[in-house]
């Protein structure tokens, strides 16, 4: 041994006689790494469905609240999850605490592959879920106090719910809770724990619902083929190895989105006789959702049925926020939180025992009602209550607390919400042009915008003072409103009134 060598720990010499396949950890780096993809996939989709006055802001409350659940991961989290040494079944312990005594030890997932590795993996699904639940504060919530609900409610909604799925001291592990890849914990978490955060934080202004639409449809289908990306990292990694059952979970991440789109664009077509771009990507995502809880349980016929069921329930899930009240801005609900209680139900009775032995590792997990295991639907649909009701309501009272100390508000004020997110918080924009105009007979034959060829045509014609009140009328009505669908319905009515007369002609 060298002089070096001396200092090296002998914990570290294990690698060298490694008991894990380097396959198996090279899948599951590369997994992880697709995960991370739908961070900025989450981003693009929540902006491209937002006002363009705030497209930015949901960009950038997607990156901070990532950068903030690694933080709170790295200190506590992976430990209130996952600590083996915690016996309540309820959380985790602190023996874990910023990642100690995790490096080589088998992880408390699965025997393929090292501890450390799978504390990165699960962190990546710890981001998803917080990044699909800070949507939540679409075009009225402020930032930093998103960010303090972030680090509490990963501390006190998603640790829970990940240590009751997935350590093996959890309540919902040990009484044979089928949740592959984050049913409960990520969907359900995120999707009711954006309700309510939406019902706490309130409904944007009446005249801000009013035709709303997505600013960029564009941005919306890129944002949503990042996200099918990594979401065959997310589901296929979870079988925790190169095998024959990661590869079942990327069929079904194919088929259940492919045919909840199909749905879903075809309910919007009998409404509206339209193929919405928006509704095809909508249906996907929670064909997604569906896979989340199911990808490693089912065959391929049972994920085609899911993806048909979740594109039609997922689509008629768009109307409790209707019936509740809620602003729930870009259907988080809906497509998450409904679409993971289908995935975790189909796992009640599609689950197959053949699917999960493919990796080699579970052999002796019963399946659902297809391998006759009657009792599974009823400690799935236990599993859902539980977290549903634990998420809605913890939800609820983090943001009423920090809503309630000053500085923290969660709502921006009136006049920041008509101004927009990205004028107030960020003080950036996704777009930094302006709008001249839609139509194109809103444009003189020379390219010269009407309202100033009639501030030229007045000034020509002699009566300089009229023109010169067109140009300050039009300059003002760019500063009282940078809200562009407002510009351009104000700058119309000022081309129809200050039209010359025949006098000046």
């Amino acid at each position: 041994m060298t002089y070096e060598d001396s200092f090296v720990k002998p914990s570290l010499l294990k690698r060298e006689s490694s008991q894990f396949d380097r396959g198996d950890i090279s899948f599951i780096i590369i997994s992880g790494a697709m995960a991370l993809f739908m961070i900025p996939g989450l981003a693009f989709l929540y902006s491209g469905l937002s006002r363009r006055k705030s497209a930015l802001s949901l960009i950038m409350v997607v990156c901070a609240s990532n950068t903030v659940c690694i933080i709170q991961w790295y200190l506590w989290g992976y430990s209130l999850a996952f600590s083996p040494t915690a016996t309540n079944g309820f959380i985790g312990n602190f023996a874990n605490f910023g990642l100690k005594n995790v490096l080589g030890d088998p992880s408390p997932g699965s025997p393929l592959i090292p501890d450390l590795l799978y504390s990165f993996y699960q962190m990546e699904f710890a981001c998803v879920t917080i990044g699909i639940l800070v949507g939540a504060i679409a075009e009225r919530g402020r930032l930093l106090p998103v960010m303090v609900f972030t680090f509490l409610w990963m501390t006190f909604v998603y640790c829970p719910l990940a240590c009751w799925a997935w350590n093996v001291n959890g309540w919902g592990y040990k009484w044979g809770v089928l949740d592959f890849a984050g049913g409960g914990p990520v969907e359900l978490g995120s999707g009711v724990g954006g309700l309510a955060y939406a019902w706490i934080l309130g409904r944007r202004k009446e005249k801000e619902l009013v035709n709303f639409r997505p600013h960029n449809v564009a941005m919306v289908n890129l944002g949503t083929f990042i996200l099918w990306f990594g979401w065959l990292g997310f589901n296929g990694g979870c079988a925790y190895g190169a095998n024959l059952r990661a590869v079942m979970a990327i069929w079904n991440s194919m088929l259940s989105p492919a045919f909840a789109g199909v749905v879903w664009c075809l309910l919007d077509y009998r409404l509206e006789r339209k193929y919405s771009m928006v509704g095809f990507c909508s249906g996907s995502i929670a064909g997604l959702v569906a896979t989340t809880a199911a990808a490693g349980y089912l065959q391929p016929w049972a994920a085609v049925l899911m993806g048909i069921v979740s594109g039609l329930v997922c689509n008629l899930g768009t109307k409790v926020k209707l019936i509740l009240g809620i602003d729930d801005a870009f259907d988080i609900f809906a497509a998450h939180a409904v679409g993971g209680v289908i995935g975790l139900l189909f796992n009640g009775i599609f689950a197959s025992h053949s699917v999960i032995a493919l990796d080699g590792v579970n052999l002796n997990v019963p399946g659902g009602w297809v391998n006759h295991n009657w009792k599974q639907l009823y400690i799935q649909f236990d599993y859902i209550c539980a977290a549903s009701g634990y998420t809605f309501v913890v939800t609820a009272m983090i943001a009423k607390a920090i809503d309630m100390i000053p500085g923290l508000q969660l709502r921006t004020t009136p006049e920041g919400e008509s101004v927009g997110l990205d004028e107030v918080e960020i003080g950036e924009y996704a777009n930094d042009y302006i709008e001249v105009r839609r139509h194109f007979y809103d444009l003189s034959a020379f390219g010269e915008h009407k309202v100033n060829s009639t501030a030229s045509d007045l000034f020509v014609s002699g009566d300089k003072k009229r023109s010169s009140n067109v140009r300050k009328s039009v300059h003002r009505i760019h500063l009282e409103d940078s809200a562009p669908e407002t510009l351009q319905e104000k700058n119309i009515d000022a081309v129809i009134e200050l039209q010359p007369t025949s006098e000046c002609q």
